[in-house]
């Protein structure tokens, strides 16, 4: 389990760079909340107005001097109020040291972002009931952030974007969300991952490279080669040159066919449902000052490795086919989405 709160991550040509990073700010500030932009330590400003933020921004951006925002957010699907920061980096700043090149992240600590306790009525408990509640407090959030990076308005300024609850961009198959703008080219998580992790490379220096180079690229490795993976069973533990090529050639609705097909929620997670909806709803009373009696409620913690292992193992995949041609795929941040390409491959016949 990580310490860390969630990093959104973003990849749009240097030119289109600005016109991105103030479309998500406008979709994630909170009109009128005060923002706080910072270029260097000598120039910064405190303001409520959006203009005045962005014109500092765009009078001082390249070379060495990046941006970084923070505001206040409101989380869509849990209605909670956050500190957010957005960041963006010019592209000789990202040559020397790749972060970003648009960056978000939300909360100050890790539990801003996280619920660390559900509340429970009395009577017997269920770990796993308590884990999908705590789960449908976040999971929704970490996809809307991801588009209003990503995909604030129909510009498709950034075809490529990412989550994790780690500090980096990591292989997409390591990430538990990614955005394409371009459904047809979903193949791009898997050839990306390959050549970031056969070659060692940063993803947000490779982020933005056509989906034919990095196909000569996967092509380009030695024949049999494979990539170790975290997986359950033989063929899960491994990525070979071969699947990704296969994979790279397959017709991209059969693969996201095969996605949305091997995203149906696992049983342990289907029978823990019901009762998770009446802690939600048991939620929703205690935060209703207009709701009256509610039933007598206790808090439990939600962070134990009995609480936090069943989410590693059963967390669901979200995939998500978006009315701009775009898909997300999606899971809780304590896992990552190499289980769903699995599980999609083996489906199609292309895990060797």
């Amino acid at each position: 389990m990580s310490e860390s709160r969630p990093h959104f991550f973003a990849w749009c040509d240097e030119s289109e760079r600005l016109d991105a990073f103030a479309a998500a700010l406008s979709a994630l500030v909170i009109p009128g909340d005060l923002m706080s932009v910072n270029m260097s330590t000598s120039i910064w400003c405190k303001t409520p107005s959006m203009d005045e933020a962005l014109a500092m921004v765009r009078a001082h951006f390249g070379g060495w001097k990046s941006a970084q925002l923070f505001s206040g957010v409101m989380l869509r699907e849990s209605e909670r109020v956050m500190v957010f920061s957005l960041a963006c980096y010019p592209e000789e700043s990202e040559r020397r040291d790749p972060l970003g090149p648009l960056e978000l992240t939300a909360g100050e600590r890790r539990w801003d972002f996280y619920p660390y306790e559900i509340p429970v009525s009395r009577g017997p408990r269920s770990v796993e009931a308590a884990v999908v509640a705590a789960c449908h407090l976040v999971q929704g959030d970490i996809e809307d952030l991801l588009l209003r990076l990503c995909a604030p308005d129909a510009s498709g300024r950034v075809p490529t974007g990412a989550c994790t609850d780690k500090e980096d961009w990591i292989a997409p198959i390591d990430m538990c969300a990614t955005y394409n703008a371009n459904a047809a080219e979903l193949a791009r998580d898997l050839a990306l991952s390959w050549v970031s992790l056969h070659e060692k490379e940063r993803v947000s220096r490779i982020a933005g490279t056509s989906l034919e180079a990095l196909h000569a690229r996967v092509d380009a490795a030695p024949r049999g080669a494979r990539l170790p993976m975290k997986g359950t069973s033989e063929l899960t533990r491994s990525l070979s040159r071969e699947t990704v090529l296969k994979a790279l050639a397959a017709p991209p609705a059969a693969l996201l066919d095969a996605l949305e097909a091997a995203a149906v929620p696992d049983e342990a997670w289907r029978a823990a449902e019901p009762k998770a909806q009446e802690l939600i709803e048991l939620r929703r009373q205690l935060d209703d000052e207009d709701a009256g009696e509610v039933p007598p409620a206790f808090w439990v913690d939600v962070t134990t490795r009995e609480h936090t292992r069943f989410l590693e193992e059963h967390a669901p995949f979200h995939v998500r086919r978006l009315p701009s041609g775009g898909v997300l795929l999606a899971t809780h941040p304590y896992r990552t989405l190499w289980p769903l390409w699995a599980d999609a491959l083996s489906l199609l016949g292309l895990m060797s």
